[in-house]
């Protein structure tokens, strides 16, 4: 899992795939006790990664800048505006200039950086390895950039996403949803094409593609970059819009060993931050990785999504 967002909500499409549904998942054999309380685990560290700081359900906006003045504070009259009773009313303006923005501070209003009051300077720069965050009392926030727009993603720490949590549904595990999988390498850089959910498809490297099979039948998965000892995936199969999230899922997976196997583990299937927040931009599956068959493991559709 990695904590791999218009200030207006966006909708995650809807996906139609075949419906092949198979009537037992493929056979494998291994300490199945062990491995469900390893499942059980998993799912305790990803509802604690959801809750905590850096997790999608303090997600309280995103706010695309314009160029030049944008104003923010909790009062109407602002470009961009904070949870009421939050922040004064008109806290500052941010300014966006080709790419880089800059903050202003209304005087005695006390906006912090690293503990340390603020009163302007740049907090985003397009050619930065860091950025900065700036906090008032429960508030977070900083700039995203996706493509060529930029935009303040603001966190609440206090905010109704994280107390209204009451955990995410599961199938049952079953350890035959455990899946060896050849990997098959690309003699150079692969690139496939990616779509957000706010509609923007930018190429994307892959590295590998990951073979396995689910009774007599090969499916295949481009796998993307997902770090130093893993692939990220994306997918999407005919469960989606019916028991799981309708824009697919996603899954890590360990890079292979000297034999180029790895293992496809769909117990560890988890839901994208969209099924969350409206205030996520997350990557779609591409279409050659939408599955004509019923995935019945990892995560459920979080029932309480209402975007």
């Amino acid at each position: 899992m990695k904590n791999l967002s218009f200030g207006i909500t966006v909708t995650c499409f809807v996906m139609v795939v075949a419906c092949s549904r198979i009537k037992e998942a493929p056979k494998t054999s291994f300490d199945s006790a062990t491995y469900k309380l390893e499942i059980e685990k998993w799912r305790v560290n990803r509802v604690e990664e959801l809750k905590g700081e850096n997790g999608w359900l303090n997600l309280a906006g995103l706010f695309w800048l314009k160029e030049g003045i944008n104003s923010f504070g909790s009062g109407d009259n602002n470009d961009i505006i904070f949870p009421k009773g939050k922040i004064p009313e008109r806290a500052g303006f941010f300014l966006a200039n080709q790419g880089t923005v800059s903050i202003s501070i209304t005087p005695k209003v006390v906006i912090t950086q690293s503990g340390k009051p603020i009163t302007s300077g740049v907090i985003f720069s397009p050619d930065s390895i860091a950025n900065p965050t700036l906090e008032y009392g429960s508030l977070k926030w900083f700039i995203i950039q996706r493509d060529k727009a930029v935009g303040v993603r603001l966190r609440d720490l206090e905010s109704e996403g994280l107390q209204q949590f009451r955990g995410i549904d599961n199938y049952v595990t079953n350890p035959n949803w455990k899946i060896e999988a050849t990997v098959e390498h690309t003699d150079e850089v692969r690139m496939i094409d990616i779509t957000n959910v706010l509609g923007q498809t930018t190429p994307q490297a892959s590295p590998a593609m990951l073979v396995f099979r689910i009774g007599e039948k090969e499916y295949r998965l481009d796998a993307l970059d997902g770090g130093k000892d893993e692939y990220f995936v994306i997918f999407g199969d005919a469960t989606n819009g019916k028991e799981t999230y309708p824009s697919g899922r996603y899954v890590y997976v360990k890079r292979p060993d000297k034999e180029h196997r790895t293992i496809l583990d769909f117990n560890k299937a988890y839901n994208p931050p969209c099924a969350f927040t409206p205030f996520a931009t997350c990557l779609l599956p591409p279409k050659q990785n939408v599955l004509e068959l019923s995935i019945n493991a990892g995560e459920k559709k979080y029932s309480g999504a209402d975007h």
